[in-house]
């Protein structure tokens, strides 16, 4: 055990008894299910107890479903008929009070999912602006959509409007970045959301229930916990979702899908799993692709599903790279989040250690080495990043997302080989693309955005900046979620039209005069 800082000291256990629904934060009576993070703060390791959430079940799910239903209110509520500046102005006041619990919120980043400091105040800061620049967006947006247009004898004013009730999943890796990324534009366009935390990263929302709670009207936000198969799954069984946003499994979004009874009324958005491949060509700045991938299958573990998953690396150069890679990977420091100059941190997944020793066995059995010395190395909550070489089709590791600590290298004498592999793939979300010569470089580029949804030229894959879009091809994700794309993929355009005549027009002019509607104005937002 390291030294543990006082201010991120857990000195008290943070027992979770109520959840919000219909803008009350009701009080839980039922089971509790405990909460431990995999850091020790004890000499000799334990777990160390965090805290307690609800245990929810079937009744608790169709209570939120009601709540959520009901603020929606076929279209008549008060959230999906608001005026634009209005729930904007919700928005804004609920960004003012995230931003009092930057503290507590970082401190059970770190403490819940292994996240280092660092990345944990990153990722609070980065939501924050994501929110912000979310509401200027949608200020564009609006305004944008303020106007009548005329076109073969009808006048139009179009609008985006919301779908209705949104499930809401996030991941355990991003638990407050990419969950928010979900839900603040599902929010915002005018639909209500049912919010289930995933498995690890629950307790940092508590700090947050109050902001929901006080920040918009009553069954715009509702907050659930538990088990996906006994909340989530009701949930979907009612047949009242209008919207699955889920960041997390492909499995389970398919599961969740199927329990659907509707599913030509469920609009999908999903961020999926990857297995994005960097390609090494062999005139390549070695130091910089080292680098690169070193930071992207290595960052937060590689628990991301931008990590790099597998690298490719030509023939001619592979001895060199896998020397200088493997002394790299050696040379990082392992320790608690808090610790200074810490690059890996023990795994939220008490399970995890034993599932990555099983990528290796498997992949060593069948003609894989470890080629850096601490490779696969355990501890009581980590197993050191393993480098996998030479790799082939038969081995688990070659086919599976391996979301943690262990990288495979494979070598490639014809560019042709990775680019085949990638298109038999299951996934297309990103590559890494390291190389100089604009010759071979342009073709390959060409090839490879027909196959993935970005490139990285010289660079590990990443998610940001939140401008651009993410998305993927094939079982990596369905929809796009950017800050402008997402406040599109969670509403529908829709329009009041009229023909251009003067009994139509005189109307149309009192509506505007008299705002009487909030959908037919042309109020400008600053």
């Amino acid at each position: 055990m390291s030294f543990i800082p006082d201010e991120f000291k857990i000195t008290e256990t943070l027992l979770q008894n109520t959840y919000l629904v219909n803008g009350e934060l009701k009080e839980w009576k039922g089971p509790s299910t405990n909460v431990y993070s995999t850091i020790s703060s004890t000499e000799n390791y334990e777990p160390t107890f965090l805290g307690t959430i609800p245990t929810m079940g079937n009744q608790e799910a169709q209570e939120v479903v009601d709540a959520a239903v009901n603020a929606f209110d076929n279209g008549q509520g008060n959230w999906p008929t608001m005026k634009v500046v209005d729930r904007i102005k919700c928005m804004e006041n609920f960004v003012r009070q995230m931003k009092l619990t930057r503290n507590e919120v970082v401190k059970y980043l770190m403490w819940e999912i292994g996240k280092s400091l660092p990345d944990s105040e990153k990722e609070f800061d980065r939501t924050v602006e994501y929110i912000v620049d979310t509401i200027e967006d949608y200020k564009k947006l609006d305004r944008n959509c303020a106007r009548f247009t005329k076109s073969q004898g009808i006048n139009a004013m179009v609008r985006r409007g919301p779908l209705g009730v949104v499930l809401c999943l996030g991941p355990y890796n991003y638990p407050l970045n990419e969950t928010f990324s979900l839900l603040i534009p599902a929010i915002i366009m005018g639909n209500t959301v049912i919010f289930k935390p995933a498995k690890h990263g629950v307790l940092l929302i508590s700090p947050l229930l109050e902001a929901f709670k006080s920040s918009f009207p009553k069954g715009v936000i509702n907050i659930v916990y538990g088990r996906g198969r006994e909340v989530a799954s009701p949930i979907m069984q009612s047949g009242k979702i209008s919207i699955l946003a889920l960041i997390g499994n492909s499995k389970s979004a398919i599961a969740l899908q199927d329990q659907h009874p509707n599913k030509n009324r469920l609009r999908l958005i999903l961020g999926l799993e990857a297995k994005n491949p960097a390609i090494v060509l062999a005139d390549a700045d070695l130091d910089l692709a080292i680098q690169e991938c070193v930071s992207g299958s290595l960052s937060f573990n590689g628990q991301r599903c931008t990590a790099l998953k597998i690298i490719y690396v030509h023939e001619s150069i592979v001895d060199e790279f896998n020397r200088r890679f493997a002394e790299k990977v050696d040379a990082l420091n392992f320790g608690n989040p808090w610790d200074k100059s810490v690059f890996l941190t023990p795994l939220p997944e008490k399970e995890k250690p034993a599932y990555i020793q099983e990528l290796i066995d498997d992949a060593t059995s069948k003609g894989a080495k470890v080629i850096n010395h601490k490779g696969g190395q355990h501890s009581d909550n980590y197993i050191f990043p393993a480098i996998l070489h030479p790799i082939n089709k038969e081995m688990r590791v070659y086919h599976e997302e391996q979301f943690g600590p262990v990288v495979p290298i494979i070598t490639f004498k014809d560019i042709q080989e990775p680019l085949n592999d990638m298109a038999e793939s299951n996934y297309g979300q990103q590559v890494s693309l390291f190389g100089k010569d604009i010759k071979t470089i342009a073709p390959l580029i060409d090839t490879l955005v027909n196959l993935v949804t970005r490139v990285n030229l010289n660079s590990s894959c990443q998610r940001g900046p939140d401008v651009y879009p993410f998305t993927g091809r094939k079982d990596s994700a369905v929809g796009t979620l950017s800050i402008h794309d997402a406040l599109r993929s969670f509403s529908i355009r829709t329009f009041v039209a009229s023909k251009d005549n003067e009994y139509n027009n005189e109307i149309l002019q009192q509506l505007l005069n008299s705002k009487e509607s909030n959908f037919i104005n042309t109020d400008y937002i600053l």
